[in-house]
């Protein structure tokens, strides 16, 4: 008996010792991110942004994924929370399948001259063009423009959507239905589209200004090569007409929020929803966009394999836009050179007695690397195990996938994109690629302010800090009608990776 508790003694002993030289994430049942061993996530509610009336086993990710970030700073404001809770009546009583719905799909076939009520229910339809970056940002900024106009929100489902994201509406879906009487037509809304409101105000087929006759429905083409008369959108004279049209098909893959901000009567609302003017995309995309199931654990494998044991993570995101695209020496040297120069890496000792430790414990730090092309995470790896780090720090690289070239529409491959988007929105700082909608994305899903590596082009630095998590409006309309608000407007910026882009900054981050 005594030989036996001796033994149990020991190895106890033994067992508290080898804590004292784990790292500090433990395994997921264990603590995250500091949060003590409980299953119940910490504001699964997003502060008040989500309801509860969804089933959780359906969509784990919307409410667990408090689980797996350090909760935000950034507050919503009961005016948002107000407004969100009445979209969501609205939706449900104007939604697919729904007397409404069905009423308002009628006037479809009568384009011209809409004389009679259409009651409260009015649409805007997106069309699933691009890259899903493009997609994301392009689905957030036409949500706000339905808040803003009493409009709900219906998408095109002829791409696999349903398999990336959940239902963000309670009761409801924001699925366009396949029997849409203007499907077979939705291709046919491009730049020279004869239902394109820049088209039409080109040919005269359309006057802002007269309003007997409206359309039944509007294309607006609001895509990177845009036009003069397509920029007419973000008129005030324009959207006074463009509101009295029952539905708007919307063809764009830009990030448009910043130039509502500037349409005059939209300004005072806007401001109510966001009193702090950079956190617009951090709050609806939390709100709009959780991942489906599969994606789910695909994002939380990988946190809990590479990323919750770390003490400290930082993602990188290498996006190459030049055509060839691939691994370009240049570009590895300019990612060393920003991660060395605002201390965001330690550096590699020249030898093992350079190792300067002044902590009683090394740190463990994870990188989490996205990109198409393997040779920039597989080099940082190399970089690391050839040599140590001069603070003694273990530095860990990782790379969920190298897919090599985008394919935009494949399932698995979205899928693996809409994954590593969100778990570079989990670490705790941020470099990403200049111009990139899949790094925009990833800052303001984390609220991350990221280092944004420049376009390597006679810059004296490889990257700056950005002022803001807001992504860019990579083509706003800074001339024509909105050309005197941009300069007289405090809370909107040229973008650090695109002068002729604009982002929104808030006072408080001015630099």
């Amino acid at each position: 008996m005594k030989l036996t508790t001796v033994v149990t003694c020991l190895l106890l002993s033994s067992l508290m010792l080898l804590s004292l030289f784990t790292f500090n994430h433990q395994p997921l049942d264990a603590t995250i991110k500091g949060q003590t061993n409980s299953r119940k996530p910490r504001d699964e509610l997003l502060g008040g942004l989500l309801t509860k009336e969804f089933d959780e086993e359906s969509c784990l990710s919307r409410y667990h994924s408090s689980l797996y970030r350090k909760p935000s700073p950034y507050k919503p404001s009961q005016y948002l929370l107000s407004k969100l809770r009445i979209y969501e009546m609205l939706h449900k009583r104007c939604g697919p399948g729904t007397k409404a719905y069905k009423e308002a799909i009628k006037i479809l076939g009568h384009y011209q001259n809409v004389s009679r009520s259409v009651g409260e229910c009015r649409y805007i339809v997106w069309i699933a063009v691009y890259g899903l970056g493009n997609r994301i940002l392009t689905l957030s900024s036409l949500f706000l423009h339905a808040l803003l106009t009493g409009r709900i929100i219906l998408l095109d489902q002829r791409t696999d959507i349903r398999s990336l994201f959940c239902e963000p509406f309670p009761g409801t879906s924001w699925l366009l239905p396949q029997d849409f009487p203007l499907t077979d037509q939705l291709d046919s809304f491009n730049k020279n589209g004869s239902h394109c409101y820049g088209t039409m105000l080109k040919n005269n087929t359309i006057k802002s200004t007269i309003r007997e006759t409206v359309p039944s429905y509007l294309c607006l083409y609001l895509i990177h090569d845009y036009e003069d008369h397509d920029k007419m959108f973000f008129c005030e004279r324009d959207q006074n007409l463009i509101r009295q049209v029952p539905w708007l098909v919307f063809n764009a893959n830009l990030y448009f929020i910043p130039s509502l901000w500037l349409i005059p009567s939209y300004q005072t609302e806007l401001s109510k929803l966001f009193p702090q003017k950079d956190t617009v995309f951090h709050h609806l995309a939390r709100y709009l966009f959780h991942p489906t199931n599969q994606v789910w654990g695909m994002i939380t494998r990988s946190y809990n394999t590479y990323l919750s044991r770390a003490d400290e993570t930082l993602g990188i995101q290498v996006r190459v836009l030049t055509k060839p695209a691939g691994y370009f020496q240049h570009v590895m040297n300019q990612i060393l050179a920003c991660t060395k120069r605002e201390s965001l890496l330690p550096e590699v000792a020249a030898t093992e007695s350079k190792v300067t430790n002044t902590s009683t414990r090394p740190k463990l730090i994870s990188v989490l690397v996205t990109s198409l092309y393997p040779e920039y995470s597989e080099n940082l790896r190399t970089m690391y195990w050839e040599g140590p780090s001069s603070t003694g720090d273990m530095v860990q690289v990782y790379q969920p996938s190298q897919e090599v070239y985008q394919q935009t529409d494949k399932r698995l491959h979205d899928q693996k994109a809409l994954a590593e988007i969100y778990l570079l929105s989990l670490t705790d700082k941020l470099v990403t690629s200049n111009s990139s909608t899949f790094g925009y994305v990833a800052q303001g899903l984390g609220g991350l302010r990221p280092w944004i590596l420049y376009k390597p082009k006679n810059q004296t630095a490889p990257c700056v800090k950005a002022i803001s998590m807001e992504p860019c409006f990579l083509r706003a309309p800074i001339y024509g009608c909105q050309a005197k608000t941009v300069k007289i407007t405090r809370f909107v910026r040229p973008c650090e990776d695109r002068l002729t882009g604009l982002k929104l900054v808030d006072f408080a981050n001015e630099v």
